[in-house]
């Protein structure tokens, strides 16, 4: 699956429960086309007492959400924005915002 996103990028949730937050992806699954946001869609799982030391009980962690859920939010225009890719005269690829043409700065 072909992603523009990268870890590190902000992005904002546009379906689901979590509409309208903003987080930074931690991890990106290409192959099962989600990605991991921090602070985004907590579930609550339920844990059984393995060793001495680990208690069980509810925890919440983090899931996975679906790529198409969320989209890349410039923070040049301060709007979630589309993705798109150009070369430069020197012939490298960068990334910029297809709403205010500003190419995102690689970290």
């Amino acid at each position: 699956m072909k992603v523009k996103l990268k870890r590190g990028d902000i992005v904002q949730v546009i379906k689901g429960k979590d509409k309208g937050k903003k987080g930074r992806i931690l991890k990106i699954f290409r192959e099962e086309g989600k990605v991991l946001v921090e602070g985004i869609n907590f579930v609550k799982k339920h844990t059984r007492p393995r060793t001495v030391d680990r208690q069980g009980g509810i925890i919440q962690i983090e899931k996975p959400i679906s790529i198409s859920n969320v989209n890349f939010f410039c923070l040049k225009c301060s709007k979630p924005t589309r993705l798109g890719i150009k070369f430069l005269e020197d012939k490298t690829k960068v990334r910029y915002c297809k709403r205010c043409k500003e190419i995102i700065e690689e970290k």
